[in-house]
């Protein structure tokens, strides 16, 4: 239910923005602001990306799930649909989105209340504690900002096969 009011709620909000900007500056000036932020907004959003998907490569090289940073690639994706859809109000959640400490903020939130929901008590990628290579070996990772939910140590066995 409050999906469907989302969904007929903020397209009328935008178009009674849309009518109050274009009074104010133009027809054709509103036109080409909102042209401008999803041409601005889809650069943005593709550097970002680029990096996330980096940061995610260089994690898992490193033996780590990067749970913060796949996370983070979602809500940049989100973010994209939100820029290129024509409105002020979508752009600017778009554009809150593309801020780092912002993003990061939401992304940290949402794996935590994930890992909460799953009942899991555990490491992801981000979080402190040890993170254990392909090797078995351990190494101590201090996070991003990321709390570890849980022991901080697993132990078990292991032998290295050359």
């Amino acid at each position: 239910m409050k999906f469907l009011a989302l969904f007929l709620l903020i397209p009328l909000i935008e178009v009674a923005v849309f009518i109050k900007v274009g009074g104010s500056i133009g027809a054709l000036w509103t036109v080409l602001l909102t042209i401008g932020t999803a041409l601005l907004g889809a650069t943005l959003v593709r550097l970002q990306g680029m990096a996330t998907l980096f940061n995610v490569k260089q994690q898992l090289m490193q033996g780590q799930l990067p749970a913060g940073a796949v996370v983070e690639g979602v809500i940049l994706l989100v973010c994209g649909a939100l820029l290129l859809t024509p409105g002020f109000i979508t752009d600017t959640l778009g554009f809150l989105g593309l801020i780092p400490a912002v993003r990061q903020h939401v992304a940290k939130n949402i794996v935590q209340q994930v890992l909460v929901n799953q009942g899991r008590q555990g490491q992801a990628s981000g979080f402190q504690g040890n993170v254990y290579d392909h090797q078995g070996h351990t190494s101590q990772r201090q996070g991003d900002g990321f709390e570890a939910r849980g022991p901080k140590t697993l132990e078990g066995e292991w032998r290295r096969e050359d």
